[in-house]
């Protein structure tokens, strides 16, 4: 018995590290997104549903690329404002307006997520994210398209080979002051790219499948 198991020993460790690794990922999420600029600077106000989709390229276990896009309501109102000014009295009471998010963000997990044989070791993991992306918004006779800076944290939890889970909070900074269709109330001038501009928060819960499994036995990805 003994001789059985020392023979088999090597056979078991060889498939183990063996199992798939896949380098691609795509799901869907659901969450809440916030507004933040003249009409409120509170993060906890004006949440409205957030519905995304999203595909990930995972490069090794410590990093990804992943493309996201996302769409729900900005909402907010005059009395919310941190500081109210006579030529507020100008512009609407409130505003509702639909936001269009595309992105492109790196993540860096703290440490191996969720491959090879260590992956009930690694099934949980926090990151964190940055990139560039695309803002698009919409409200009653206005459009307006403008670049946005996402910055955020996360938490990953693979729920099996194949279906991961993740929380994510992130503030999206925009590069216009008019994504609730007033710039600059206060009528103070100002500068540069992120100065007296809006932003808005996305909290999502995402599931994503894996697909496209590593090939284990080639010398390059």
């Amino acid at each position: 018995t003994l001789f059985t198991l020392l023979f088999s020993l090597p056979f078991t460790t060889i498939t183990a590290q063996t199992d798939d690794q896949y380098l691609m990922e795509m799901g869907g999420g659901i969450g809440l997104l916030g507004y933040l600029g003249d009409y409120n600077n509170n993060l906890t106000r004006c949440l409205q549903p957030l519905f995304t989709l999203s595909m990930r390229r995972n490069f090794n276990p410590y990093t990804a690329i992943e493309w996201g896009a996302g769409i729900g309501q900005l909402k907010g109102k005059v009395r919310q404002a941190t500081t109210y000014t006579p030529t507020m009295g100008s512009y609407p009471a409130q505003f509702s307006h639909t936001l269009v998010d595309t992105h492109a963000t790196f993540e860096y997990h703290f440490w191996p997520y969720g491959t090879g044989n260590d992956y009930h070791a690694q099934r949980f993991t926090p990151y964190l994210f940055a990139g560039v992306g695309a803002t698009y918004v919409q409200g009653a006779q206005k459009k307006l398209f403008t670049a946005n800076i996402p910055l955020g944290i996360g938490v990953k939890y693979k729920i099996n080979k194949r279906v991961n889970a993740a929380l994510s909070w992130a503030i999206h900074f925009a590069t216009s002051d008019k994504l609730d269709g007033i710039k600059d109330p206060v009528g103070i001038p100002s500068s540069g790219l992120l100065k007296n501009t809006d932003a808005y928060s996305m909290l999502q819960f995402a599931l994503t499948y894996s697909f496209k499994a590593k090939c284990a036995t080639c010398n390059k990805d």
